[in-house]
């Protein structure tokens, strides 16, 4: 029987087979990496933090205002977009796509992989 871990790894990599995902992972609420499938070379644990350092930034602004929680946290850039949506009380999806990924196929897939996550922490 697979362990939670190797399960969120196969969420992630099934993620990823939608294309243009070249990072994923995910993260505790609190900033630590629970499973990641990031390419060599990165910082997944730094990835991680900082994604649910925004997501939390963000909180706190929409708060400020009196607008609610935000749904997702979307950082867009000239070589990709960073994106990090809730996967439960517990826990975040965290992806980095290619600059051309289609930004509506990417959020169904990520709530979808989201539930999954949810279900299993």
């Amino acid at each position: 029987m697979p362990t939670i871990t190797e399960t969120l790894l196969k969420v992630l990599k099934d993620l990823e087979r939608i294309g243009d995902i070249e990072a994923s992972a995910v993260v505790s609420t609190d900033g630590l990496l629970i499973a990641a499938s990031v390419p060599e070379g990165t910082h997944a644990e730094t990835f991680a933090a900082m994604s649910a350092t925004m997501l939390g930034a963000a909180e706190t602004a929409t708060a400020e205002l009196r607008r609610g929680v935000p749904d997702r946290v979307i950082v867009e850039t000239k070589k990709g977009k960073l994106i990090t949506v809730g996967a439960g009380p517990k826990a975040l999806l965290v992806v980095m796509t290619s600059p051309e990924a289609g930004l509506g196929l990417t959020l169904i897939e990520m709530e979808r992989a989201a539930d999954k996550i949810k279900g299993l922490l």
